[in-house]
């Protein structure tokens, strides 16, 4: 069977059961709420009949898979990439009465704590894997919840509506971490490796999971406290250092390089579905449920910043300021991409290549100048995420009926070897060449790109940590990791407040064609003839750092003697 075909079960499977879990989890909370009766019906569904065997627990927890994250537009919230402005990324968030983050993690977390709650005197090995899940799904959903909001209310049982840990108060940003990270440990002994999942269950939770996601949380924490002089950064650093280093060291995973010098790009599209750099995905499969990010990013625009640009090594693995740089300039519309780490022209498309893209399922054609620029607010092209699958590049837009069903990669290989080199510097203060080949170094081997070494940061008058930083930007560019990053290194105050910025439309050969010979394009450039897109973009470091808690939620403790305290200057 093919991995394609392994997907398309898995997912048949899922969609076949989710109406009838749905069916289950809300007939099982209104009964949970009514008075016993003596007499229940054969053939009724409430919490007396249905948790009997480990095939009702695998139901309940196929409705957790629903709130993993889809294709989005992530990373326009910080600066490397960009539609229009945005609130979050620009300084203008204001606080709102709801958040759907808010209600729909908390509304995943009691799915979770009432299959807990279940499934505690269950012994049998299936039954333990489905409640494994849900510790990391209770995991997952609190991790969404304090990468915006630090702290919040743990809550740990079902709920009635009387109950009075309905206003449990917030618990530390600190205690939050440890309670995500004891959760995800505890789920580890349960869970199946990768190699273990039958072709049906391909995608779901595994150990490699539950520990990747371990060394993100620690990672995120770690270098949050070590910015901000608290006192536990070592030990969150240690914990990333030993959750990755168990998912490098279990031999499970690698990188994806079945598309030759193109696997990068292809990684993001059909090709890199179901890949051993695949450690969680949220999986779609045509015909059942799919997704139009390919015309959304196309048509509303997730465009690369020249922040991003800039960001991209030159060939022989320096940045372009450095002195002796091999980068070409900016005198044409593709000199700036020539000469450059590959991963930048398999992000963003070089001016005047030929592509096939939605619109253009057949015929292959230019961006620029045989069509006129799409999304001209920065000038760079998004190419990751293009499909060349001429069926869904012709369907057109249709939400969840749509055609184009390769993958949202969650968590990947490659991110884990981030961690590790990221943790190990900032523990350490310094890492050795050992630790580069067992990370960075391979992600560059990927393509073809110099390896990074103590040795040629010294020769070059570089900085380590900078160098790691970059690394990570670049592979996990629109990926949607910016935001946080910026946020945990403590560096938002000095970077999100910068223009955004595009191509060069003044001095280079962009000037000659339409749209940006406009005068409405010509008048929005800095001093040395750069677009800008966006300016008067603020960050107030009191504040921003952390985003508001949902009003309506500040309230309901207020209305009944309690307090939810609100994040700092909100």
């Amino acid at each position: 069977m093919t991995m394609k075909s392994n997907k398309i079960l898995y997912n048949t499977t899922l969609f076949k059961v989710y109406a009838a879990t749905m069916m289950i989890i809300v007939t099982v909370c209104w009964t949970s709420c009514k008075k016993q009766l003596n007499l229940i019906s054969q053939d009724s569904i409430t919490d007396a009949t249905f948790w009997k065997t480990s095939g009702d627990f695998k139901l309940a927890a196929n409705n957790l898979y629903n709130g993993l994250d889809r294709f989005g537009f992530e990373d326009t919230q910080s600066d490397i990439a960009y539609n229009n402005p945005n609130t979050v990324s620009n300084g203008q968030l204001q606080v709102s009465e709801t958040s759907s983050t808010w209600t729909n993690s908390y509304t995943f977390i009691r799915a979770c704590n009432n299959i807990l709650a279940h499934g505690a005197s269950f012994t049998d090995a299936d039954t333990k894997k489905y409640v494994a899940e849900a510790k990391f799904f209770r995991a997952w959903y609190y991790w969404k919840l304090m990468e915006l909001y630090g702290g919040v209310p743990l809550i740990t049982t079902v709920l009635g509506t009387n109950d009075p840990a309905l206003f449990t108060p917030r618990s530390t940003q600190s205690q939050t971490a440890d309670f995500i990270l004891k959760d995800l440990n505890d789920a580890v002994a349960d869970l199946p490796i990768q190699s273990d999942l039958s072709s049906p269950d391909i995608g779901r939770i595994t150990k490699g999971a539950a520990l990747s996601l371990a060394a993100r949380v620690a990672l995120y924490e770690g270098t949050w406290e070590k910015y901000r002089g608290q006192a536990d950064a070592t030990t969150y650093l240690t914990a990333a250092i030993t959750a990755s280093s168990a998912v490098i060291n279990s031999g499970t995973y690698a990188l994806y390089t079945g598309s030759g010098a193109q696997s990068y790009r292809y990684n993001f599209i059909e090709a890199g579905d179901d890949s051993k750099e695949c450690i969680l995905d949220r999986r779609y499969a045509r015909n059942i449920i799919g997704h139009d990010m390919p015309y959304e990013y196309d048509g509303t625009g997730y465009n690369p910043t020249k922040k991003l640009a800039d960001l991209y090594l030159d060939t022989a693995g320096v940045p372009i300021t450095s002195p002796g740089t091999v980068f070409k300039g900016y005198a044409t519309m593709i000199s700036e991409f020539q000469q450059r780490d590959p991963r930048m022209t398999m992000t963003m498309i070089i001016p005047g290549t030929l592509t096939n893209r939605v619109f253009f399922a057949t015929t292959k054609v230019a961006n620029y100048p045989d069509k006129p620029q799409r999304n001209p607010n920065t000038g760079y092209i998004l190419y990751k995420y293009m499909s060349e699958d001429p069926i869904a590049n012709n369907s057109g837009a249709l939400g969840d009926a749509s055609l184009f069903d390769y993958d949202k990669h969650l968590i990947r290989y490659a991110e884990v070897l981030l961690i590790y080199a990221e943790a190990t510097f900032e523990k350490n203060g310094s890492i050795g060449d050992a630790d580069l080949n067992l990370s960075i170094n391979k992600i560059r081997d990927r393509v073809n790109m110099p390896h990074l070494t103590n040795a040629f940061v010294g020769a070059h008058s570089l900085d380590m940590l900078t160098e790691i930083r970059r690394e990570r930007t670049v592979e996990l560019a629109l990926e949607g990791f910016r935001y946080d990053d910026v946020r945990r290194w403590k560096t938002a105050e000095t970077e999100f407040p910068q223009d955004i910025k595009g191509v060069k439309i003044k001095g280079s050969t962009w000037q000659t064609y339409p749209l940006y010979s406009q005068a409405v394009y010509q008048s929005k450039t800095d001093a040395n003839g750069f677009m800008i897109a966006e300016t008067g973009r603020t960050f107030d470091p009191n504040k921003n750092y952390l985003q508001p808690l949902p009003t309506k939620e500040v309230a309901f403790y207020q209305a009944s003697g309690h307090t939810l305290t609100q994040n700092p200057g909100w």
